[in-house]
């Protein structure tokens, strides 16, 4: 019988079944039988294995970074219950020992998790005093190695309730349970500079970044005011066409680097073709999508970072649907493009798009 007969997908609280429905896609696509577990609000779910077959493999079939609206993911067993208060290291590695020997491998590094709820943040204190036991439980058993592709994985539930398993390191989340640790700069303009500073560094390496993001480009905020992602290209050395008929913020036009044009941002085109478009404005998905499509048709931007913000329901449809109007419209006008679009931790009833022309390099 095989350990590992499930996917634990981490996502925010309340997108449980778009998680699991996006999920389910792929594994059909797959060809792998499977259902799912999900609860409302709990932060997290599974894909399970309807055949009891092992499910790691799938995590090298599906590109992790196609998911929209998971943050991070394991293969895992099944529920662990009534682990000691003392010595839960044991039972723990007998458990990881059994995971290396089915899969003759090692472990590159260990996260301890836990739902991104309330209940599952007071486990924080716990995870962070549990790790170097559990650390050198594995060292003394020669399971860790610096050159292994997995990372063991540890989800508790509450510290005696849990689940283990295992992703590997090239295709999952780099960030512990995929949520990134921004501080909020305080000449920012508003906090909604984190959603694109996060966005920046989930789309791009630091590598990359360097390329996409040279000092003297220009690029165009469409629904800019007062300024929170202006910002974050102008502090990567952008120049920035804010549009918008609300006040940017003062100190931000002080730069020298923005140019403040009140005008309708579904109209605007800027008078030459520019590097980067982004816009985060609060209008319905498609008409969004539409609008990001014609700049491309147009060839006036070469790349886009763009929120949707969803409907209550049918979430998950409406992504695809975006995604889909995209793909068509580009493709009809011949633009080879890549697009992605995650659910960021600094989202909320959005997600965030990254569309650029031709590949990444």
């Amino acid at each position: 019988m095989h350990t590992l007969q499930q996917i634990m997908l981490l996502c925010r609280p309340g997108f449980e079944s778009e998680s699991a429905a996006e999920m389910m896609d792929y594994a059909h696509d797959a060809g792998v039988p499977a259902y799912i577990n999900a609860k409302n609000e709990s932060g997290y779910a599974q894909l399970v294995s309807a055949e009891n077959r092992d499910m790691h493999p799938l995590l090298n079939t599906i590109d992790f970074n196609e998911l929209t609206f998971t943050r991070q993911w394991f293969a895992s067993t099944e529920k662990i219950s009534g682990l000691p208060e003392k010595n839960r290291t044991v039972p723990l590695v007998s458990i990881a020992q059994k995971i290396a020997t089915e899969l003759d491998c090692s472990f590159n590094d260990i996260e301890l998790s836990y739902a991104d709820t309330n209940e599952g943040k007071a486990l924080n204190r716990f995870c962070t005093a549990f790790r170097p036991h559990m650390l050198a439980a594995l060292k003394q058993q020669k399971l860790l190695s610096a050159h292994a592709g997995f990372r063991l994985h540890i989800f508790f539930l509450d510290s005696a309730t849990a689940w283990m398993g295992i992703s590997p390191l090239d295709n999952s989340a780099q960030d512990p349970m995929g949520i990134p640790r921004l501080r909020m700069p305080g000449s920012a303009p508003s906090r909604s500079t984190l959603k694109l500073d996060e966005a920046i560094n989930w789309f791009f390496s630091k590598e990359q970044q360097s390329s996409w993001f040279k000092p003297g480009m220009h690029a165009v905020d469409l629904g800019a005011a007062p300024g929170g992602w202006s910002w974050q290209l102008v502090n990567r050395g952008l120049l920035v066409t804010a549009v918008d008929n609300g006040p940017m913020d003062r100190t931000l036009m002080s730069s020298g680097m923005v140019e403040h044009l009140r005008s309708d941002a579904f109209t605007y085109l800027p008078d030459s073709n520019i590097d980067w478009l982004v816009c985060d404005m609060a209008e319905r998905p498609l008409h969004v999508s539409r609008l990001i499509a014609r700049w491309f048709i147009r060839r006036s931007c070469k790349a886009a970072i763009f929120n949707l913000k969803l409907p209550m329901k049918k979430r998950y449809p409406s992504v695809l649907e975006c995604k889909n109007l995209i793909h068509r419209e580009l493709s009809k006008a011949g633009i080879k493009h890549v697009l992605r679009i995650k659910h960021l931790y600094h989202d909320r009833e959005e997600v965030t798009a990254c569309l650029i022309t031709g590949e990444y390099e």
